[in-house]
């Protein structure tokens, strides 16, 4: 059953494809053809009478008349897929598209890594299969806000594997504020695919600060401090009301009887004061009629 983790680097390469050409070729160091044209294909494809092959994702360069290039994206967290299947989608994917095919491997872990970087002798004479893979050394230490903000979902990988790195949890998070329309899915992206010392270090800085947060543990605590402080300001409101109707009346308030007042956070008692002001005859008749 694919983890969450899976399911989030998933969701961030379909988000964005480009995201995959940058890995190839910024990373990984790969020729690819220069074209605009990025897409999502249908990740399940066949050659009858074969059997459907269901990859992770399925990414296409160029024009769907005359595709240029195609990326397979895989996510392995273990060992468990057999190197072979992955040698028999890029063939299937080549026969069914005719252009050149690219295997991407992301691989959270080192050993994990290793395993499939490779190279996959399919069991056809001729026909080795280098399969891309993008492990955790592969993925930079982004520390540089900027850095993070050009590339967030780099950054959000860089969180997943190097987020015990307090200064890359602080990077992206800095990132986020200037993607406002990005920072709910990119967060979640990273909360996902992480460990969980690492989630909380995100906690720690997302709610230490005014930035809004976003996972569902921020997103409720996030939420009750809303609550909280929207009857705070109601609470500074009617202790502010209440002294007004006191001076409005001619009552003299002593400091401490004002400091009092305006500490007041419990709106009931406050409420009920203001009742009592509009006719009480001194501050005493308040506060005793009160009790």
């Amino acid at each position: 059953m694919p983890s969450p983790r899976h399911d989030a680097l998933i969701r961030l390469f379909s988000n964005r494809p480009q995201l995959a050409v940058e890995v190839l070729r910024d990373l990984l160091g790969m020729e690819l053809p220069a074209t605009p044209l990025v897409r999502l294909e249908q990740s399940t494809f066949n050659t009858r009478p074969s059997d459907d092959i269901e990859a992770d994702l399925v990414i296409v360069l160029g024009p769907p008349q005359t595709p240029a290039h195609a990326i397979i994206v895989e996510i392995q967290q273990d060992k468990s897929k057999n190197p072979r299947q992955l040698a028999r989608y890029a063939a299937a994917l080549w026969l069914l598209l005719g252009c050149d095919v690219t295997v991407l491997l992301i691989c959270p872990d080192r050993g994990v890594a290793a395993h499939y970087a490779v190279p996959i002798d399919s069991g056809l004479t001729g026909y080795r299969l280098q399969a891309q893979v993008l492990g955790p050394d592969g993925i930079p230490v982004i520390t540089d806000p900027q850095e993070a903000a050009a590339n967030l979902g780099l950054s959000a990988m860089a969180v997943m594997v190097h987020g015990r790195d307090r200064k890359v949890v602080e990077a992206f998070a800095t990132a986020l504020t200037a993607r406002d329309e990005h920072a709910p899915k990119y967060y979640e992206y990273a909360y996902s695919m992480s460990a969980p010392e690492v989630r909380h270090l995100l906690e720690e800085i997302m709610t230490s600060t005014d930035w809004p947060v976003y996972s569902p543990f921020a997103r409720e605590h996030y939420g009750r401090g809303l609550d909280e402080g929207r009857a705070e300001g109601k609470a500074e409101e009617a202790a502010r009301m209440l002294l007004l109707v006191l001076g409005a009346r001619g009552l003299d308030v002593p400091d401490d009887v004002r400091a009092q007042i305006s500490t007041c956070a419990d709106l009931a008692q406050l409420e009920s004061w203001m009742t009592r002001a509009a006719t009480a005859q001194s501050l005493q008749d308040l506060f005793d009629q009160s009790g």
